[in-house]
């Protein structure tokens, strides 16, 4: 049985070979692990393997982890990304302890992560989650309805746009994955001539993340490769 050390090099190495057939810079693909109903010895397992950003869908479960290891490894910096949609109700606890939000999809949120961030804090991360696939079911702006929201996030001081985040519907056909993705990575380079600040495309996952690679994504977000199959609270 594989170790979660076994899986990071796994998918580094992974990362790598893809990167190297698309002629692109490895180093450019950050590598989100997704961590959530994970416990916190298995996170322990990949930061002792090398592994310091991680992803998070739940809010509270969330918090205590990042609580945890500020308090066991005070000395160690780990990059803390929330990926799950996120209630206005909850946006104070984000504001006060993630370093990124993936999830960005309406001005409402986006203006109270503003206002309750830290003044202590650096700038909190944001992409905006587009709905690539226009799926109903789906968070996520329309591809169409981008450039407002951008136009109101860059006005926001506390906040630091970054670029754009995509959770495509479920789909096996590594052509089909890549057109979708595709579609992600034009509407970023649309946007960079007037908004240079935005320098990330969040996109892939375990299923598809070589299609996404191909297409320009600047992180990819992989838990069940690395930690095995959730197991949901």
């Amino acid at each position: 049985m594989n170790t979660i050390h076994d899986n990071l090099i796994a998918i580094k190495n992974e990362i790598e070979k893809i990167a190297s057939k698309c002629e692109r810079d490895p180093n450019t693909i950050e590598l989100i692990a997704v961590s959530k109903t994970k416990p916190v010895q298995q996170i322990a397992e990949a930061i002792n393997a090398g592994q310091f950003a991680f992803g998070e869908n739940y809010v509270q479960e969330g918090i205590e982890k990042i609580k945890y290891f500020k308090q066991i490894m005070p000395n160690r910096v780990l990059s803390w990304h929330f990926i799950g949609p996120l209630q206005s109700n909850k946006s104070k606890l984000v504001a006060e302890h993630f370093d990124w939000i993936h999830t960005i999809d309406r001005f409402k949120i986006a203006q109270r992560l503003n206002d309750q961030r830290p003044a202590d804090m650096m700038k909190l991360n944001v992409l905006i989650q587009v709905n690539i696939s226009q799926e109903a079911s789906k968070s996520g702006v329309a591809p169409e309805e981008v450039t407002d929201l951008i136009k109101q996030i860059i006005a926001l001081p506390n906040l630091h746009l970054r670029g754009l985040m995509a959770i495509p519907e479920i789909e096996n056909d590594f052509d089909k994955q890549l057109n979708v993705f595709t579609k992600m990575q034009k509407l970023l380079y649309s946007l960079q001539a007037d908004y240079p600040c935005m320098d990330t495309l969040s996109m892939g996952m375990s299923g598809d993340m070589q299609a996404a690679i191909v297409a320009g994504s600047t992180m990819v977000r992989i838990g069940t490769a690395i930690f095995g199959a959730r197991h949901y609270l």
